[in-house]
């Protein structure tokens, strides 16, 4: 079967706020409170698309593209030029990341999804991008369809929705500027880890000194909690509970109640195969993520995980965290 594949126009909009709406629901059906349904979410949907169709002062580029058969659309696929964080160096430019609010009518065959993201794909490099990654939410068909394409998993998401209330470990506190140094310190561990992993991580040469006045900001935020171990002199390890981003979640989806963990580390997981002592520093960094979580009311969370970081993924399956959502990146 044959598909057209065109960018979307506001005309658009009605069919693919119906679309986006159907594709939301599946998500909640899978979890409730992790992928929590905005009340006016329809008013969300059609707001997102306006904005990303109509606007001409937009943050990054953002691709609508549809696909039609007999007249009528049968799928959607959104799609942006990612900025580069600006801890890593990005030799290579903004990726281009196919995001999880992309769409097929249900029934639909699968050479619909295959036809969107072929469509995205030419989009995408046309604009500039050299990488190419993707998102889905595991279960979704199009994981299929990414792995055919050439995409392997370079993140995931992995995610709890019973964070608890027992409070935060006593071997843990609040950090304060003294601890900043320390907090690089082991943050330049981590991000040679990732390095390791995988060479997308590439740091930027200014790194550590740009990561210090992001510490030294973050501290003044009242939207996170900045946990360590260990004393200023000989910091063990950090982790950082801050808010969701609408990076990672379609519009029809209430974020207030949801936190992510991204900045983290322990030398628990120094070595990216073997988790050491049981995972039990880091571990105890976690629960404390946690309790400042459920101390804001958060009620589900999500860790960022390298696909390949093996001693992280244990330690987090074991601490009842699943993978909720992978990002890949195509080889």
């Amino acid at each position: 079967m044959t598909h057209a594949v065109r960018t979307a126009t506001t005309g658009d909009i009605p069919r693919l706020v119906d679309l986006l709406l159907l594709d939301a629901e599946e998500r909640h059906a899978v979890d409730p409170i992790l992928w929590k349904m905005a009340a006016d979410a329809p008013a969300q949907i059609e707001k997102a698309l306006t904005f990303a169709l109509t606007s001409e002062q937009q943050p990054f580029r953002q691709i609508w593209q549809i696909s039609e058969h007999d007249g009528a659309i049968n799928g959607v696929i959104h799609s942006m030029l990612l900025p580069v964080p600006p801890i890593y160096s990005g030799t290579q430019g903004d990726p281009g990341l196919i995001l999880p609010d992309s769409a097929v009518v249900p029934g639909a065959p699968e050479s619909t999804i295959d036809a969107l993201v072929a469509a995205a794909e030419r989009a995408l490099m046309d604009a500039g991008a050299k990488i190419l990654l993707s998102t889905y939410v595991t279960g979704e068909p199009w994981r299929d369809v990414f792995l055919g394409r050439g995409y392997d998993p370079l993140t995931l998401y992995l995610s709890r929705t019973d964070l608890g209330d027992t409070g935060r470990p006593s071997t843990t506190r609040r950090a304060t500027e003294a601890d900043v140094p320390g907090i690089v310190t082991r943050a330049a561990e981590n991000k040679r880890i990732l390095f390791e992993i995988d060479p997308f991580w590439e740091r930027h040469s200014d790194a550590d000194t740009r990561f210090t006045g992001w510490m030294n900001r973050s501290l003044t935020l009242r939207d996170r909690d900045m946990v360590v171990m260990g004393p200023p002199e000989n910091l063990n390890g950090y982790v950082i509970a801050q808010p969701a981003s609408r990076l990672h979640f379609p519009p029809a989806h209430d974020i207030t109640g949801t936190g992510v963990i991204d900045d983290y580390y322990h030398p628990d997981l120094a070595d990216p195969t073997v988790l050491a002592n049981g995972g039990e520093g880091v571990t105890t960094l976690l629960r404390a993520a946690e309790a400042a979580f459920a101390d804001r009311g958060t009620g589900a969370a999500f860790v960022v995980c390298p696909a390949r970081w093996r001693s992280k993924i244990e330690m987090l399956e074991a601490a009842g965290y699943e993978t909720a959502m992978i990002w890949s990146i195509k080889r």
